[in-house]
């Protein structure tokens, strides 16, 4: 999933310090909207779509806090991080609580916030594709209905899947020909990203394997150290 292009509303009072994060940010492909105060950081957020934002806690007219409320208010889903020149217990805990995705404390590692960044909006991706309410999928000569758990081969009698079986092979589906994450299902279908939860992924990669064999343009492949992707040859 690209992280290119994604826009970020950056809310920093001090002028050096925002000027100087909007080009290193730039410089890595984001298109960032700086912003001087809290009350200017509303505004421009309720005019335009953002991917992320950037927060400082202590700013004149109106702080990180309220601002991260009222942004809330707006839109529930949108990462917020919050920057603080304060390493306080209690301000990190206020954070949290008005919705922070995550927390950096003056002076930080501008790449460690780029790896943030890119975890954070690469997460929210994720999220929403496996969110999704599709549950229908043709895949190559086979048809899934992960409602009803069948798996049907042309005019086959379609065969039952079993409850982690559909699972996996839906997360497979809806990330068709590119690579679904090891610790995605895991996480997702198992609740737990451990060494026996992953063998017991395995094994069942390897029945739906039998499953998807009768179609030669199918297939299911392993990305080591990786996860898997689901392979479908259109020709």
């Amino acid at each position: 999933m690209e992280e290119q292009n994604k826009k970020i509303l950056l809310v920093e009072d001090d002028p050096n310090f925002g000027t100087v994060l909007k080009d290193y940010l730039s410089m890595n492909e984001y298109e960032v909207v700086h912003a001087k105060n809290g009350m200017e950081g509303f505004e421009k957020f309720k005019k335009d779509d953002f991917d992320l934002c950037i927060l400082d806690v202590m700013m004149p007219y109106k702080d990180g806090f309220t601002l991260a409320k009222e942004i809330r208010e707006k839109n529930t889903e949108i990462p917020i991080i919050f920057l603080t020149a304060k390493a306080m217990k209690e301000d990190v805990l206020k954070g949290y609580k008005v919705g922070a995705d995550d927390y950096l404390n003056k002076p930080f590692d501008s790449e460690v916030l780029l790896m943030k960044i890119k975890a954070i909006i690469q997460r929210k991706a994720t999220d929403s594709v496996v969110d999704s309410k599709q549950f229908e999928f043709k895949i190559g000569d086979f048809d899934l209905n992960s409602k009803l758990r069948f798996l049907k081969y042309k005019n086959d009698e379609p065969a039952k899947l079993s409850p982690k079986e559909n699972e996996l092979l839906r997360l497979l589906a809806l990330h068709e020909n590119d690579l679904m994450p090891r610790e995605l299902a895991l996480t997702k279908i198992w609740r737990d990203d451990n060494y026996f939860t992953s063998r017991s992924m395995d094994v069942y990669i390897a029945k739906l394997r039998k499953y998807l064999k009768q179609d030669p343009n199918v297939e299911i492949l392993n990305i080591h150290g990786e996860g898997f992707r689901l392979v479908v040859n259109k020709d």
